[in-house]
């Protein structure tokens, strides 16, 4: 069964159900236009700025504000709503994909939670602060883009060249829900390598058992009723296996006392096999090359947010139908929606964890590197991590992510360190995430700083020809390259022009990067069985017009081209591949 994505044809903003990996009939979205005020004190404002625009960041053109938060400013954000009489089941619950930075959440009143980190999905339970009639949600948000103590990504105050404009406050959906009191809080959902049999580990509020029915299409493939543990290994006759190229799906249907909840998953494994000596990536068992692209997930209209879901959909599809098989997602989590997508549509994952730290020091993140000089990683002060609550916060968020996204099918690989950004402890690291979760592969170190772990011998090659050697001790992956760049006239955001190699028309770009593929890739499979490539990018960010996309996501390519260069790649990998 392929699950289709369904879009809101009602209107509203954003207004899809948002978390389809762990859904419920019980939504409320809070989605639309609140009250909004930024101000020198943490202090409510008796009056307030205007209106802004939810889920688009004060910065975005889509929030209807427009202006940048500083980080000794406080970022306010009221509204009411009023509840069905029968929407309360039990308990009621306000949920939010993510807010950047620090958010306090208060309800009628009173302070029902504070949660610290701009990416990562939170909930409070509200029940008690409810009243009937019109209630008041409050949210008084700060945001540091400087701290050293929080993720940050990519945003800076002084953006340019590879740095973005800083985003802040509420990026993502914010919605309620309601459960009984009883009900179920998680569930944990792991395909099994046998490719048949798929493992559930309940998180309960309560003691009612469980009871979890299969469905292919419309069709039940397996049940079991009032299961009373909290592991269920269930296993499948005639299994169909997710593929790239044939993503297939199962629904599966949670019952807890009265809290019933919907899920999907895909049967799928990801490990590494041997080929003449040398490793390679594996889907189902099978050698598979990863051909992919780096994605910022940034918008011209709503910086870190589409001005709808479909346009995630439609953007993942186009560059499925492109011939890519893999996105890597870079130093952005995005919201569930644009994960399921990938899971539908059969798109490879990469994703990034969340960068942090002190300011970087140029001569350290930009020269170091390119002078092949590698630097203690165990030395706090010199990788920007001093601050102990820094290095704290790092792995709380990143296990945090893995928590928040193990259930989605299509991620594959998680990048704890990029270029040496606030990389410390990388090989400790890499051995405490992978035991954290162990079914995907690591790049422990993105591009450079490599100190010897995970699961790649990962390099970013820009300014040279691409050579590499396979040593054979880990998968040889090409996990940044190309960033060629050429301006597209009126879909640009401003005058500035960074890439890594720039070009003064559509023709001479396109026939660059075809010769960057066929005389400097495709030889590389050849000889060196290079199994994954990541070119810069999807789409032009800011200052960077180096996507294949403009910003406004017009393509500057021959799509036809494109696809009959990513079709050589595949048949020259398999090639090689069979030969052993």
């Amino acid at each position: 069964m392929i699950i289709k994505p369904i879009f809101n044809e009602n209107g509203g903003v954003l207004s899809e159900y948002p978390r389809p990996q762990f859904k419920r009939n019980s939504y409320f979205c809070l989605n639309g236009k609140w009250n909004y005020a930024i101000t020198k004190t943490s202090l409510k404002p008796t009056e307030f700025d205007g209106k802004i625009l939810v889920p688009y960041s004060p910065e975005s053109k889509l929030s209807g504000v427009s202006r940048q938060l500083q980080k000794d400013e406080f970022l306010h954000y009221e509204r009411s709503f009023t509840l069905e009489k029968d929407f309360n089941k039990g308990r009621v619950f306000v949920n939010f994909g993510a807010v950047d930075q620090v958010a306090k959440v208060y309800i009628n009143g009173y302070e029902v939670g504070v949660h610290e980190g701009g990416y990562l999905p939170f909930s409070f339970e509200i029940t008690e602060f409810l009243v009937e009639g019109e209630n008041v949600i409050y949210l008084l948000v700060t945001d540091d883009a400087d701290s050293d103590v929080y993720g940050r990504g990519k945003q800076c105050y002084n953006r340019g060249g590879i740095w973005y404009t800083a985003t802040s406050g509420i990026w993502q959906t914010v919605w309620l829900e309601s459960t009984p009191t009883d009900f179920l809080n998680k569930v944990k959902i792991t395909p099994l390598d046998d490719l048949k049999s798929v493992k559930f580990e309940f998180d309960k509020v309560g003691e009612n058992p469980v009871s979890v029915k299969i469905y292919d299409g419309t069709k039940m493939v397996y049940s079991v009723d009032n299961f009373a543990d909290n592991q269920l290994i269930a296993t499948l006759s005639n299994p169909k296996l997710w593929e790239v190229d044939a993503p297939e799906l199962y629904r599966v249907e949670f019952l807890c006392g009265k809290d019933l909840v919907e899920s999907y998953f895909g049967l799928r494994s990801f490990s590494t096999v041997t080929v003449d000596g040398k490793k390679c990536f594996a889907l189902n068992g099978k050698p598979i090359f990863h051909n992919g692209l780096l994605d910022q997930g940034y918008f011209h209209d709503g910086i870190y947010t589409p001005k709808t879901n479909e346009v995630y959909f439609n953007e993942i599809k186009n560059l499925k139908d492109l011939g890519f098989n893999m996105l890597r997602k870079h130093i952005k989590v995005e919201p569930y929606l644009w994960y399921y997508y990938c899971d539908v549509l059969g798109m490879l994952v990469w994703q990034d964890m969340i960068n942090g730290g002190a300011k970087y020091s140029a001569l350290q993140i930009m020269l170091c590197p390119f002078l092949n000089l590698h630097l203690n990683d165990r030395n706090y002060k010199r990788r920007k991590r001093a601050n102990p609550l820094s290095r704290e916060f790092y792995m709380t968020e990143a296990k945090g992510l893995i928590d928040a996204l193990y259930n989605c099918v299509s991620i594959c690989l998680w990048t704890p360190f990029n270029e040496a950004w606030g990389q410390f402890d990388a090989m400790r690291i890499w051995q405490e995430l992978s035991a954290y979760d162990s079914t995907r592969h690591y790049d422990h170190a993105s591009g450079w700083q490599d100190v010897g772990g995970g699961d790649l011998c990962s390099k970013h090659i820009y300014f040279r020809k691409l050579r590499m050697k396979n040593d054979g001790k880990r998968i040889l992956a090409l996990t940044e390259f190309g960033g060629y760049s050429h301006s597209v006239e009126r879909h640009v955001f401003t005058d500035k022009k960074f890439g890594y190699k720039s070009f003064n028309d559509s023709i001479k770009l396109q026939n660059a990067y075809e010769n960057l593929y066929k005389n400097e890739v495709l030889p590389l499979i050849k000889t060196q069985l290079l199994c994954a490539t990541v070119y810069t990018q999807v789409s032009d960010v800011e200052d960077e017009v180096n996507g294949l996309y403009t910003y406004d996501r017009i393509l500057k390519f021959s799509p036809e081209k494109i696809k009959e260069i990513n079709d050589a790649v595949y048949k020259t990998f398999k090639e090689v591949v069979n030969k052993q």
